[in-house]
């Protein structure tokens, strides 16, 4: 695959539409453009002004393939960095088709999956933590997810990093130096000073680390386990959050026998919930599968929802969720309050200080348990321009900073000399350029980029 080519690609959904546009990128972009775009007004694409757009026919020879629109964007200031056109057609996939063998008739090729960004991280438009928030921002389904991607395509993440290495490579230098003075025994760089950026630059790190834990649940929905006795309203409660009848609802104890998943918005956020089944013991096989299949979803759920629907119910299962998962957050939901008194209600209130009250079949109580489950997701950081990391390369480059920055802070308490010190800085100058696109492999890129859709 070269760089230097000329490449083309459907930048919007592939079917029927309206309209669709197709992307060309490369220095002969706007040269193979007037090869096939005739405009209204008889004039070269090559003579017009960059970011204009201009009405015309695609022709191939005499024949006209379809009216569209034509826009120039030219390099330096394009997405690419390079010479870009974009045709705007009608949406009809066989018009597509044919406009695109075209221009790969006269000299285009096809793009890779990502190969636009691609251009654009090669030519300085954007680093590699912008370049992913690229694709995290087409794939983003919520508020919270399209806030993170956007805040990190703005350069928000970079910022944060670039002035860490900046800081870093500073003293890195002096450190460097004394190396080259290492006969006259002198210390270019204050040690005091020097552990002092060090544990400012170890806090921030701790902090974008502690941040992953939040970022990778927004990103892709923060998943919650509906879990109780059998018959207790599981399902029902499911289908009355997601306002359908996505689980099977009956009296019969024991209906659900696997986990049932589906996500909502609350306020911006997904949440994922899972319907499982019901916690008792059963001699029935194909039950006990679902019920074992239970744990295994509490264990990757972040929030619990324990439902129960009567004073009567097993306190002892609720004991036991709370002693086996003490680290995940837990909702406590009497269901069916329709059919309690007011003093099973006070009682209740009184020996389960947080509980909540619905009936998941008449829909009571449904908004106040939506926004109980938003408040138990930390919001704070994610609003305004707080980072958020949600990038598991990101977060794993990180770590191994941190793991190198203590290092240093060891050997700079131990005294030892300047070499080791340096090779350890270095180490964390690499892990830290990881992440912006400083430092970069094909195989890396390779692998980021191969996530990409075509068109981009």
């Amino acid at each position: 695959m070269s760089y230097e080519d000329t490449i083309v690609a459907l930048a919007t959904p592939s079917g029927t539409g309206a309209i669709a546009v197709i992307r060309i990128s490369g220095k002969n972009a706007i040269s193979i453009g007037d090869k096939v775009f005739k405009s209204v007004k008889n004039k070269k694409l090559a003579k017009q002004k960059t970011h204009t757009i201009h009405l015309g026919h695609i022709v191939d020879g005499e024949k006209a393939l379809d009216e569209a629109l034509v826009s120039v964007f030219k390099g330096p200031n394009s997405y690419t960095g390079e010479d870009v056109v974009e045709i705007s057609c009608h949406g009809s996939p066989y018009i597509q088709q044919q406009i695109i063998q075209l221009l790969l008739r006269n000299g285009c090729r096809s793009a890779k999956a990502g190969e636009f960004t691609l251009r654009a991280f090669l030519n300085a438009k954007m680093d590699l933590s912008q370049a992913e928030a690229v694709a995290d921002l087409i794939a983003s389904d919520s508020a919270a997810s399209h806030e993170i991607a956007l805040n990190q395509m703005r350069g928000g993440f970079s910022t944060e990093i670039g002035r860490l290495r900046e800081e870093l490579l500073n003293f890195a230098s002096l450190i460097e130096l004394e190396l080259d003075f290492s006969q006259e025994d002198v210390e270019f760089a204050d040690r005091e000073q020097f552990n002092a950026l060090l544990n400012q630059i170890s806090t921030l790190l701790k902090k974008l680390i502690d941040s992953f834990a939040l970022g990778n649940v927004l990103k892709h929905g923060i998943p919650v386990a509906i879990v109780g006795e059998p018959n207790v309203g599981k399902s029902t409660l499911l289908n009355a959050l997601l306002n359908e009848e996505r689980a099977i609802v009956s009296n019969i104890a024991g209906t659900t026998r696997d986990t049932v998943e589906d996500q909502i918005s609350i306020k911006g956020v997904n949440f994922r919930f899972i319907d499982t089944a019901g916690i008792r013991k059963t001699q029935d096989v194909v039950e006990q599968i679902g019920i074992e299949r239970t744990f295994s979803k509490i264990e990757q759920a972040k929030l619990i929802i324990f439902l129960f629907d009567s004073p009567d119910f097993d306190r002892q299962e609720l004991e036991n969720i709370r002693k086996q998962y003490p680290s995940k957050r837990l909702l406590v939901i009497c269901n069916k309050m329709d059919q309690l008194n007011q003093a099973q209600i006070d009682k209740l209130k009184g020996d389960i200080s947080e509980v909540l009250f619905i009936s998941a079949k008449n829909g009571t109580g449904i908004d106040d348990l939506q926004e109980n489950l938003f408040d138990l997701v930390d919001q704070g950081t994610v609003s305004g321009d707080e980072t958020i990391v949600s990038n598991s390369r990101h977060y794993d480059a990180l770590l191994k900073s941190l793991e190198e920055i203590q290092k240093v802070k060891e050997g700079i308490e131990m005294g030892v000399s300047g070499d080791l010190l340096a090779i350890d800085i270095r180490q964390a100058l690499f892990h830290l350029g990881e992440i912006t696109g400083s430092v970069t492999t094909d195989d890396l890129l390779g692998n980021i980029f191969s996530n990409f859709c075509i068109g981009k």
